[in-house]
């Protein structure tokens, strides 16, 4: 007996394994002793009743729990967004002329000429993968991607965009960089198409991040986007449906702030530029909000 006592003692200095249960055994709790890693059952008995040939059972080992782990770095392919596309308009139209609206031999504008269809100005963005970097113990994480971030302008009035070059004016013929103008006709639709490849960086908080449907979650950051195409649709029944592509004007790069909220299965999405999507004259500044379909 004492031999054994010494064996046992030996064995619990020497290991740090957690302990895990014999699944062939139905255990006494009066006869289980659990020693940091180790678990010593006295008289365990097997599945048929009978007892174990020398009375004393040692159990060490990690249970699947343990064993599992998840790895510091996650991949979401193929995220969806659907939401609405607006802008903040904070132009002063007294004062902008000359080179994108207000051109002399031109109608001048105001705020009423670039106010939008809320429900028909969309923004769908394809995220075409998005990482979870680990932090901290898996509740906060950096969040990263890569996607095309697509935005459509449903105009209310029948205004028109024109890349340049040689057009007709009350007074003749006038070489012209890109400009606006209010046309005259009625659009039955008429949209501005703005599109980007971005690349968001946010910061990723979550109460449950090993389970998609559960817990609160949130993001906040900003992305970097690059203009790759820029045109505006028109639909009437004078001249039918056209699509113009050009330069009209609009900034190359958009940064944006950007955010994230999950609440069990739902997620919302925003973003807010602080700069103006054209390069002259008009300072609006654009933003989105919808819903993410998405894992995480």
């Amino acid at each position: 007996m004492k031999r054994l006592t010494i064996w046992i003692a030996a064995v619990i200095f020497c290991t740090s394994a957690t302990a895990q249960s014999d699944s062939t055994l139905t255990r006494d709790s009066k006869d289980t002793i659990r020693i940091g890693g180790i678990v010593i059952i006295k008289h365990g008995k097997n599945k048929a009743g009978n007892k174990s040939d020398n009375g004393i059972n040692i159990t060490m080992g990690r249970n699947e729990k343990q064993r599992k782990k998840h790895s510091n770095v996650s991949t979401n392919w193929w995220i969806f967004d659907m939401g609405i596309s607006s802008f903040s308009d904070q132009t002063n139209y007294a004062t902008a002329g000359s080179y994108l609206v207000n051109r002399p031999g031109y109608p001048a504008f105001d705020k009423n000429d670039f106010k939008l269809k809320g429900g028909k100005s969309r923004n769908v963005n394809i995220w075409i993968f998005m990482q979870r970097l680990n932090i901290s113990q898996h509740h906060l994480n950096l969040k990263y991607g890569l996607g095309l971030e697509l935005n459509n302008y449903r105009f209310k009035s029948p205004i028109s965009f024109r890349e340049g070059g040689t057009i007709p004016y009350s007074g003749g013929l006038q070489s012209s960089s890109p400009f606006i103008f209010k046309d005259s006709i009625a659009f039955s639709k008429n949209k501005l198409a703005a599109d980007y490849l971005t690349v968001p960086l946010m910061l990723n908080y979550s109460t449950d991040p090993f389970h998609k449907n559960k817990g609160f979650s949130i993001s906040v950051g900003v992305s970097a986007g690059y203009l790759y195409s820029q045109r505006n649709k028109q639909k009437s029944s004078e001249r039918g449906k056209l699509r113009n592509k050009g330069d009209y004007d609009l900034e190359k790069f958009k940064f944006s702030y950007v955010a994230e909220l999950g609440i069990g299965p739902v997620r919302l999405y925003g973003s807010y530029s602080p700069q103006s999507m054209y390069q002259h004259s008009l300072d609006m500044k654009p933003f989105t909000v919808g819903f993410r379909f998405s894992n995480w």
